[in-house]
This record gives structure tokens, sequence and C-alpha cells, in this order.
């Protein structure tokens, strides 16, 4: 009983180690499926971080350029000009395609931006385009330093389309940089292969509003020939917007770099939701993209990562799993066969026991067959001693019946069954004496072994009487 329950136990505690190691390799899959998703959580805001440092070096810049000019506005075009040439903002912020000032103008007297315009490029360039809704414009009188696309900008009134008009009023309101939406610049008429791009505005607000006449509230232009000042109700006036555009493929790529090859796909929109427009796509985006913002002066943009790193993120924690899983298969593959090499040694004890508990009977058995032959024996001796008047009589008479006896026990031995029948025990006797028998006995009758040596006994005394005395003799 001990020795069940204690079988018992140990598939018990076997099962249970099998369920700890299996929870362990859960718990260690899942940490290391939850611990890589982190490490690119991680990575992904360092990009992000990245970009958002990059994208406040180009505000710095704007609002450097800010200073310089309202410092002299009579050397803002040269001094400009040599400041962002010693500055190579190309180089040092690659996808800014420069820095520009757009200045305030009488949309019905252009005549003050391309005055300026002549002087700071040697040329007469004309305002563009020629018809607006409003009232007053912003005309591109300066972008630099020098690219191939720069001269197709120049000129170009930025507060006749929309999406400018609005970024532009953000920064006037607020004094602070405003970034357009998503906007073809007008730099792409130069260039085949065009890009998106957006731009990002700072205001530069009027020193000295008493100079010149005002822009009175709703934007009605005053007619004078000095610097025209612009103004909204409610708002300190504006002369000039510092601005600078950006072409977002080129910005995109020059931030990354090789941080590419490490991305499955990356995906950067000018908003929140799958409905913001798109500004940068690389690769394809799987399931486990990680999702950022990004700064970019007063907008948020959502940039989206993701690494794809199928091994890292589901293989080894698979490969924990599995691993755990193989352990506990095989800690009770060890106790099944443990348990059936236990079952066996016991079925083999049980069995030697069983046999043991046989040769035991057999021995019984044997001693006690023995023991009644040899009082057999011992019983036929002396009945022969009685009945024999000499040695030579009780050496015949003994002889014939120890045969019998022995005829008797052959049978039993050879026949290899418990019972015998009658009729051989006659046949046998007679065949003994040379007197076979040539009629059928009657009815079968079965003996046990010592009515089967009875028999025999008392058939041997009377075939041996009648071969002497009898019929056998010829003389019954």
């Amino acid at each position: 009983m001990g020795s069940v329950w204690a079988d018992r136990l140990m598939a018990l505690s076997v099962r249970v180690i099998g369920f700890v190691i299996i929870a362990a390799a859960l718990a260690g899959a899942a940490g290391s499926f939850f611990y890589n998703q982190s490490q690119e959580a991680d990575q992904a805001a360092r990009v992000a971080l990245q970009m958002n440092t990059r994208l406040r070096d180009h505000v710095a810049v704007l609002e450097g350029v800010r200073a310089m000019y309202q410092s002299d506005t009579a050397a803002s075009g040269p001094g400009i000009r040599a400041y962002l040439a010693a500055l190579r903002p190309q180089e040092q912020a690659p996808g800014m395609e420069g820095v520009g000032i757009a200045a305030a103008m009488r949309r019905d007297e252009p005549s003050t931006a391309e005055t300026q315009l002549r002087v700071n490029y040697g040329r007469d360039i004309a305002v563009w385009p020629a018809a607006s809704d409003q009232k007053i414009g912003f005309a591109v009188v300066l972008v630099e330093p020098y690219t191939p696309r720069r001269n197709a900008a120049l000129g170009f009134d930025m507060y006749s389309e929309t999406v400018r008009r609005e970024a532009m009023r953000r920064a006037w309101q607020t004094g602070r940089p405003a970034a357009s939406g998503i906007v073809r610049l007008a730099q792409e008429r130069a260039t085949q292969q065009k890009q998106s791009g957006f731009l990002i505005y700072v205001p530069v607000y009027a020193r000295r509003a008493i100079e010149a006449p005002a822009l009175p509230p709703g934007g009605e232009p005053s007619e004078t020939d000095a610097p025209v000042i612009a103004t909204l109700p409610g708002q300190r006036p504006v002369e000039a917007f510092i601005y600078a555009p950006f072409r977002t493929e080129d910005m995109m790529r020059a931030i990354l770099g090789n941080q590419l090859n490490a991305m499955d796909g990356v995906e950067v929109r000018a908003g929140s939701g799958p409905s913001a427009p798109l500004v940068f796509r690389h690769g394809t985006l799987g399931w486990d993209a990680h999702e950022q913002k990004l700064r970019v002066a007063d907008r948020e943009w959502t940039i989206r990562i993701s690494y794809g790193r199928f091994l890292d993120r589901l293989g080894r924690p698979l490969g924990i799993f599995l691993f755990g899983l193989a352990l506990a298969v095989l800690a009770m593959q060890l106790h099944r066969l443990q348990h059936r090499r236990l079952d066996a040694a016991q079925t083999l004890a049980a069995e030697r026991a069983r046999h043991a508990e046989d040769r035991e009977l057999m021995i019984g058995e044997m001693a006690h067959r023995m023991k009644n032959a040899f009082a057999r024996i011992g019983a036929l001796a002396r009945i022969t001693v009685r009945e024999s008047a000499s040695l030579e009589e009780f050496e015949t008479k003994f002889d014939g019946r120890m045969r019998a006896l022995s005829d008797a026990k052959q049978m039993l031995v050879t026949g290899a069954v418990d019972l015998f029948d009658l009729d051989r025990i006659v046949r046998r006797e007679l065949d003994l004496a040379g007197r076979a028998p040539d009629v059928a006995m009657g009815p079968d009758v079965r003996l046990d072994d010592e009515a089967a040596q009875a028999i025999s006994l008392a058939l041997h005394e009377f075939v041996t009487n009648s071969i002497k005395y009898g019929a056998l003799a010829g003389r019954g």
C-alpha cells in the first residue's frame, strides 16, 4: 500500500514539475517578447527625439536670421546672404532648401517687393501669381543660399495660397514658428523629380510702425513707397516673414540616414490617424509598428516605425517556450519509463513469488506422493511376506507387484493426466502378461491416482493367479 501511494505521489510531483516548467517557459517567452518590444519602442523613441532635435535646429536657424533681419533692415539682403553662405544649412541641416524672406506688399502695387528683388539679385523679377483674392501679399524677396531650384521661388506671393496663408496667420497671431500643411514647393517647378514639402514661418513684427502708414484693419494697403507694414485686427503689425522650405523626402532620408536599413517600414504623416496627409514612406509597415510624435514647429506629426525583427520578436520567445515544453515532456516521459520499469519489476517479482509457491506446492505434493508410495511398498512387502513360503516365492510375488505399481505410476507420468481409463489399465496388465484381450470391455470408467494404483495391483494379482492356476494357464 505504501508503494502505491509513493508512486502516486511521484507521479503528482512529476506533473507539478512539468506544469512549473511550462509556466516558466511561457513567462520567459512573454518576457522576451515584451523585452524586445520595449527595446524597439525605445529605439523608435530615440529616432523621434533625433528628428525633433533636427527640426528644432532648423527653427533655431530661422530665429537667428530673424534676429539679424530685425537688427538692420537695410543690410538684410547682403548680411543674410553672407550669414547663410557661411552657415550652409543644406549641409548642416539636409532637407532644408535654404532660408527666405517674404516681405509684405500691397497686392495692387507689388513694386515695393520687385524693388527689393532687384536690389538683392540685380535683375527684374516680377511678383507672381498675377491675381489674388487678398488685398495684401507676402512676396519672396530673398532665398539663400543658392540652389538650382532657388530662382523658381523668387517673387512668389505666399499669402495668395490657402495652406501657406493659414500657417502665416498662426505665426502672426502667436509670434511663434508655425508650420504649413503639405504643399508643392515653388522650387519644384525647376525639377523633374518632384517632392512634397512644407514650410516653417517666423514673423518679423514692425519695429517703428510710425515710420510708414500701416495697413488698416482688414488689410487695406496705404499708398506709399516706404516699407509696407501689414496689420490684422487685434494683432501686432508685421513687415515680413522669415521662412524655410523643406523637401520631405530629402529631409527624412537625411535625418534617418543608415537607420533606414535597420527598419522594415517607416511612415510619417502630417497629423494623427490614417487620414492625415502622408509625408514619407519607406518599406512596409508590420503589425508591430511603434508610433511616436514629432513636433514640427506648432504642428504635431506622427511617425510609425516597424523593425520587422521576426526572430527577435517571435522566434526567440517561441524557442524558449518550445524548449521548456520539451523539458516538461521529457520529464513526464522519464517518469513514465521509470514507472513502466517499476511495474515490470513488480510483475516479475509477483511471477517469481507465484512460481515459488507452485514449487513449494509441487514439492509438498511430491513428498506426499512419495510418502504414500513408500507406505504402499511397505504394505506390499508385508502382505507378500505373509503369503510367501520361501524367499524365492517372496521375490517373485514382490517383483510382480512392484512392476504393476511402477506401470501404474508410469502411466500417470507419461499420460500427463489426472484420471485413468480402467480399460487402459486392464489392457496394459494383460499386455504385460502376454495376453492381449480381443473383446471390448464395457463402459468407460475413469479412476484417480489412488484407485488406479489399487486396481493395477489387484489386476496384477488376478492376472498372475490366472496365469498360474486359472484360465490364462489353460486349465481354468
